[in-house]
């Protein structure tokens, strides 16, 4: 769930970076996303009596450069096949091209589809859903990977916090929708 809230602050700065328009659009669903993470990770460090230790951290790298590219590609596939796919089923075809990315980078998805609202080819209101929808099928990205390689203790403990930072954001943009608060 930790991992989720880096994802989850990821994706503000790369919408920041891309759109600030399609950040105000985002900041509440991101927003409360943010805070269900944050509230079942502290939950869950307290429940398992986590202590920090006066270790040094590990030293690593601050870039990485596979990462890197493995970020550009993606980008550069999404933004082409969301284009594509607004060109072609509008609206659908950018949800469409926002959940299947996700399902390999949620960052990327919403740097695409920010950069769609810069370009001035969809508005920030819309770039709620693709984007989220882009977060929800990285997070059942996530769940599989929990289910399938860390057991079913690891499972339990992490699979309810990634529906409940997935849900909040959704509950959010939902709320704010239909309250007119959007945008």
């Amino acid at each position: 769930v930790v991992a989720t809230f880096a994802t989850i602050i990821q994706m503000a700065a790369v919408s920041a970076a891309t759109s600030v328009p399609t950040l105000r659009a985002l900041a509440g669903p991101l927003a409360c996303a943010g805070l269900a993470a944050t509230i079942y990770g502290a939950a869950g460090m307290r429940r398992s009596g986590l202590q920090t230790t006066a270790e040094d951290p590990a030293v690593g790298q601050a870039f990485s450069l596979k990462t890197a590219l493995v970020f550009a590609a993606t980008l550069s596939v999404v933004l082409t096949a969301s284009a594509g796919l607004r060109a072609s089923f509008g609206e659908a075809g950018t949800i469409a091209a926002a959940a299947l990315a996700g399902l390999v980078d949620a960052h990327a998805t919403a740097a695409s589809v920010a950069a769609q609202v810069a370009a001035g080819r969809m508005p920030p209101e819309a770039a709620t859903v693709p984007i989220l929808m882009g977060l929800t099928t990285n997070t059942l990205t996530k769940v599989i990977l929990a289910a399938s390689s860390g057991g079913r203790a690891f499972a339990v403990r992490v699979i309810p916090g990634l529906i409940l930072v997935v849900g909040s954001a959704w509950g959010a943009a939902f709320t704010m929708g239909c309250l007119g608060w959007a945008g």
